[in-house]
């Protein structure tokens, strides 16, 4: 049969019986899956194409029996970000992370014993790029640094919560919608994030979270970030990295 003859072929979802429709075919390792029986997967799962139709079909049951938790959930405290909401219902020691939490029973989010959390952690990854101001040289209209140099620095704010699940391992989220951008940074001077109310929000969303779910503070994940200095060259507030040098102008800084 050619290319086309197999395109246009019927297929049959081996996991409901139903007729699956033109370019509707989930791929399974050894069967086809509907777009709808997929829908009802958790998730956070990302290993269909390599799952066999048994092993749908047994996530599928489980996705029916968590609707039921889903539905007898008592949301007792709720931690919101921007997109996502915690929901926990801290007498049967469950959490539900979901971006409607009035929604829960259409949209079936996967219930987790806190007892099943593994971890967690926050992960702040942030860009600087040197500020910039023009110039006219002539007829030219340049762009040259500030003296002292400038900086902006731009933050997001990545959480992931490390779970013991037969479908998946891990769930990640965003928890600021926008990114966090602090400016201007003076070249030379102290410079402390978590003094800008926009930073401290998200920080202190996350150091919720993991209370929440593990009793401890995220403050412990920032113990072993790396050390901050003013370069003495460049004046640059900068990162030291592994090779000991500036991020900025690569000179070396002794500890």
């Amino acid at each position: 049969m050619g290319l086309f003859g197999s395109l246009f072929e019927k297929k049959v979802c081996d996991l409901c019986g139903g007729e699956i429709g033109l370019l509707g075919n989930r791929k399974l390792e050894d069967g086809n899956c509907c777009k709808q029986c997929a829908a009802k997967l958790s998730p956070w799962f990302s290993d269909r194409r390599s799952s066999t139709v048994e092993e749908i079909r047994g996530q599928l049951e489980y996705r029916a029996e968590n609707l039921e938790e889903v539905k007898a959930f008592h949301t007792t405290r709720t931690i919101a970000a921007d997109n996502w909401n915690i929901l926990l219902d801290e007498e049967a020691r469950k959490m539900i992370l979901t971006r409607n939490p009035r929604g829960i029973t259409e949209e079936n989010p996967d219930v987790i014993s806190l007892s099943d959390v593994t971890g967690c952690s926050l992960n702040i990854d942030e860009d600087v790029d040197e500020m910039m101001r023009e110039v006219k040289q002539g007829e030219e209209t340049k762009k040259v640094s500030y003296h002292p140099a400038r900086y902006s620095h731009d933050y997001q704010f990545d959480y992931l919560i490390n779970v013991n699940n037969p479908y998946f391992d891990d769930m990640k989220f965003r928890l600021n919608r926008s990114t966090v951008t602090i400016e201007p940074v003076i070249a030379g001077t102290a410079f402390d994030p978590m003094l800008k109310p926009e930073y401290a929000r998200y920080q202190n969303i996350a150091n919720e979270i993991t209370a929440a779910l593990t009793g401890k503070g995220a403050q412990e994940e920032q113990a072993s970030a790396p050390k901050v200095v003013i370069c003495p060259y460049c004046k640059a507030e900068t990162e030291v990295g592994a090779d000991g040098r500036c991020e900025y102008c690569g000179g070396y800084i002794a500890e």
